[in-house]
């Protein structure tokens, strides 16, 4: 089919009028590129743009998320980048509309969400000692894709078709509104481009040359052991002007929370009195901030947070309960229609689903899979403790998957409490276990895999609903999206895990560089409840810290994050938060506000990007040379104070070119 969407010439370059609106009684949507029409869609160069940049962003990631303990949506990115290689492609003679352009950008952006769902659980088995092999983590990272993606495709008619315009899906649509205006020229995709540079060129020169600090950090005079801190990572930057102020802020004082208050009154308290459970060797005076935040804070921080995604959870409960009512009665529905969920060949091409016949095949497929091969859960010898797992595996993920599609129609992806969803199913398989007697290190590694395959069917499914969004507002066909979500699995799950594999050859999960923050927290869920030896007091410190912050009207997950993490990783997000806030403000008017907030985002989202990719090039460099990259050194900086200084004014120079940039 060569017919593309060349009737749209010279129209506006806007959505219809009522893609932000309820349809009234009758009315039917007719989307950007209308039904009756056939362009070029499922095409190859689609298809390889969005497994190169969904590999590429899939890693970049991974790194984020071990270093920081979140990860960013990047449809927006590729979207545009994706505009600005077709145009490339046009002046060689091939060119491509917008619906190629939706694909790519639906094939890419998969694979942000299985980063996700495997850097949140897997480290947890290097933490342990295990050593889990590539086959192993893309199995698992494979099947939870796939079912996080299946079990979503019944729920589209219902909640992208039929409550189009209740539920907004934020991501999808702003994403819809990037591929139209993006559709006469790539011009958006260089500040994508100028921030993958950026981003790299300054994570070269402190992670590979090694030329400035990669931290600066102050000490607080008259405060026992206080300290502050700052990342100097565009990356991180760039997240907190993502995110924005207001959540920035939240994050920024969890960590002030911890760094000045908690650690010093430990400092405090400790003075004089012998090694306190869980450390058995030094004396808190003998430790410094570093060591007090890992041995004490870090159990409070993980109480914190899991007490923050249960109440996440319990806040959505409503919701969850009526999506789930919602979902099934509508898969009952698509089922009593027949194998094709009531599509026929009238059947419009804009409302075209995969069969439900093929979706049935391919969740059974996947469960036997789960159960019959021993490689996912790796530690389970006999079909029957596989099989329970593999149970686990289905129930909890058609129920996070139906309640994560809804939600994140409501609230967007970054409010997707997939944390939340992840630590209700480590709880709820280790229960199982506990109960059958399934507490060795065999058990706490298989429910954690569980864990590892729900965690990204859930976050996938938010991440396919906003995709479906885009499509429906676009006039994309569904099936071909829905294809392409499951390419963009298959294709990125390897790479996203052997990245993952590199990254802990070279840094370690648990060091400075890579924290992996949500693996050593799914880690000490699974401990606390089948081994029974946490530090209770700790823990319970950080539920009432979550649940103060609740009552106060604080967002209580964000919040307890900054808790959990060193405050050097919380700074640089306050920082690109309030300059997100500046650079608005000092807008002249509402569309040149916009820009800035659309430039900085792509500019951070390379940033994110650059310093991500380099960061796993380095790793295997590491990988390849059996030693990390010695680079030139710090001793040109000179004393530590000196190189502190140094490093900072480097990292402000940054941010003023950022921010000459937006402007």
């Amino acid at each position: 089919m060569t017919d593309t969407v060349s009737e749209n010439t010279g129209a506006p370059k806007r959505l219809p009028e009522a893609a932000h609106r309820p349809l009234r009684e009758g009315e039917t949507y007719e989307p950007y590129v209308p039904a009756s029409a056939a362009p070029d869609e499922f095409t190859i160069k689609a298809l390889f743009f969005g497994i190169l940049f969904g590999i590429l962003f899939g890693s970049a990631n991974a790194y984020l998320g071990l270093r920081a303990g979140l990860t960013i949506s990047t449809s927006i990115p590729v979207a545009v980048m994706a505009v600005a290689a077709f145009q490339v492609m046009k002046k060689f003679g091939r060119p491509a509309n917008i619906l190629e352009a939706n694909l790519a950008q639906t094939v890419g952006s998969a694979s942000s969400s299985v980063a996700s769902g495997v850097i949140f659980t897997l480290p947890a088995l290097f933490l342990w000692g295990l050593k889990p092999e590539l086959l192993q983590m893309t199995l698992l990272a494979m099947a939870g894709g796939l079912l996080g993606i299946l079990f979503m495709i019944p729920l589209r008619r219902f909640l992208i078709q039929r409550e189009h315009g209740n539920l907004p899906y934020p991501e999808g649509t702003a994403c819809a509104h990037v591929l139209v205006a993006n559709e006469s020229g790539g011009g958006h995709a260089r500040n994508v481009f100028i921030g993958l540079g950026a981003g790299a060129a300054y994570k070269a020169l402190t992670g590979w040359a090694q030329v400035l600090m990669s931290e600066a950090h102050l000490k607080i005079p008259f405060l026992k052991k206080g300290e502050l801190g700052m990342d100097l990572s565009p990356a991180l930057f760039g997240v907190g002007y993502i995110l924005g102020p207001r959540i920035a802020t939240v994050m920024v004082g969890g960590g002030l929370l911890a760094s000045l208050i908690i650690i010093p009154s430990i400092a405090w308290w400790g003075e004089g009195r012998p090694p306190l459970f869980p450390e058995t060797v030094l004396t808190i005076s003998e430790m410094s901030t570093s060591q007090i935040w890992s041995r004490y804070v870090r159990y409070i921080g993980a109480g914190a947070v899991a007490t923050a995604g249960i109440i996440t959870l319990i806040k959505s409960l409503p919701v969850m309960i009526q999506s789930f009512r919602i979902g099934a009665s509508e898969l009952k529905s698509r089922v009593g229609d027949g194998e094709n969920g009531g599509q026929t060949e009238a059947t419009p091409r804009t409302s075209r689903d995969l069969p439900l016949k093929a979706v049935g095949i391919g969740i059974v497929a996947i469960a036997l899979m789960l159960t019959l091969v021993p490689t996912p859960f790796g530690a389970l010898n006999d079909v029957f403790h596989r099989l329970v797992a593999a149970v686990c595996v289905v129930i909890f993920s058609f129920f996070f998957v139906t309640v994560a599609s809804r939600i994140v129609g409501l609230v967007g992806v970054t409010s997707n409490p997939t944390s939340g969803m992840t630590i209700a199913s480590l709880l709820g398989t280790a229960g199982v276990f506990l109960v059958m007697g399934w507490t060795d290190m065999n058990g706490k590694a298989a429910a954690l895999t569980v864990g590892c395959v729900v965690a990204i069917a859930a976050s996938i499914a938010g991440d396919t609903s906003q995709d479906l969004k885009t499509g429906y507002l676009l006039g994309a066909t569904p099936r071909k999206q829905q294809i392409g979500e499951l390419v963009g699995v298959l294709t990125s799950a390897t790479f996203v895990c052997l990245a993952v594999l590199l990254l802990s050859e070279a840094f370690g999960f648990g060091s400075q560089e890579l924290p992996a923050p949500q693996a050593t927290l799914m880690k000490l869920v699974i401990d606390g409840v089948l081994d029974q030896n946490l530090p209770w007091g700790l823990v319970g410190i950080g539920v009432g810290i979550a649940i103060i912050a609740e009552l106060c009207r604080i967002p209580s997950l964000p919040f307890a994050v900054g808790v959990y993490l060193p405050v050097s990783t919380m700074t640089p997000i306050f920082f690109g938060g309030m300059l997100k806030l500046w650079l608005e403000k000092r807008a002249k008017d509402k569309e040149e506000a916009t820009d800035r907030r659309d430039k900085g985002v792509l500019l951070s989202s390379g940033f994110v990007g650059g310093e991500g990719l380099l960061g796993v090039g380095i790793a295997a460099a590491a990988f390849i040379q059996g030693t990390r990259p010695a680079g030139i050194g710090l001793d040109w900086l000179g004393p530590d104070w000196v190189a502190n200084i140094v490093s900072f004014v480097a990292f402000l120079l940054f941010a003023a070119w950022f921010v000459k940039r937006v402007r």
